[in-house]
């Protein structure tokens, strides 16, 4: 890729691939108020195949143009199993990174880290900038991972307490780390915690797709994003994976 992707646009991992889909941009249709199938109180993440099954069952039921996609691919799964820290880690190094450069630098730092199970706070500590320099890691990077390893360090965050939080606390207590915004924060939550309702309303990637789903002439802004995708509650996370496989097989990435 010639060109260095941003955040906003890079479609996230565990992809899937089709060459059409089978609907059409239509008339924007007027929000009408439906009745919802039932669905659990408690909600578990999405890490099994009986709780993805759920989520179609309900994103069916309550959009029936999202139905017609779903219908097009195989279910998403959401399949990292790295711990809180490493995933952190791994969004920062990523960030502003062609796929490819950023897969490089990543697997250069498991090494110089001594293995992905030794991606700790105490060991980020001890690496000095320039040794992180060395490996393609830019000096404003190695300040946010120097922060994220401080904030774990000194009991700010850890991966039991991140794994605890509501989405709301886990937005607020993410984005004080340096380098790590909204955006990251969304992904984070829907790729590595696997929650179930995350609408990431500032990624271009989940606007294009709902334009085009709902047959949009402008790219929805969040507040019409949330609108629109409400339907989909308590599984926007899964509503928002089919938004990716919309774009990416259409080509308007």
């Amino acid at each position: 890729m010639a060109k260095r992707s941003k955040p906003q646009t890079q479609i996230p991992e565990n992809p899937s691939t089709s060459s059409k889909i089978p609907f059409r941009p239509q008339k924007i249709l007027k929000l009408t108020t439906q009745t919802s199938p039932e669905i659990p109180k408690i909600l578990n993440p999405l890490t099994s195949n009986s709780e993805i099954t759920l989520a179609l069952n309900h994103l069916r039921s309550s959009d029936p143009r999202l139905a017609s996609l779903i219908d097009s691919y195989t279910p998403p799964s959401f399949d990292s199993d790295r711990p809180p820290f490493q995933s952190l880690a791994r969004s920062i190094l990523y960030q502003q990174l062609a796929t490819k450069a950023a897969q490089s630098i990543y697997t250069r730092f498991v090494t110089l880290c001594g293995g992905e199970s030794s991606i700790l706070p105490k060991t980020l500590l001890n690496l000095s900038p320039q040794s992180l320099r060395q490996i393609g890691v830019s000096g404003r990077k190695a300040s946010y991972l120097h922060d994220l390893a401080e904030k774990c360090s000194d009991g700010t965050l850890s991966d039991s307490g991140i794994k605890e939080m509501d989405d709301e606390s886990l937005l607020t207590m993410l984005t004080v780390v340096k380098g790590i915004g909204v955006w990251s924060v969304h992904m984070f939550m829907i790729f590595s915690l696997k929650r179930p309702d995350v609408l990431p309303v500032g990624d271009l990637g989940v606007r294009k797709g709902v334009k085009m789903l709902y047959g949009l002439k402008e790219l929805p802004k969040p507040l019409e994003m949330e609108e629109l995708c409400e339907k989909w509650r308590p599984y926007r996370s899964v509503g928002s994976w089919y938004m990716w496989r919309c774009i990416e097989a259409k080509g308007v990435l």
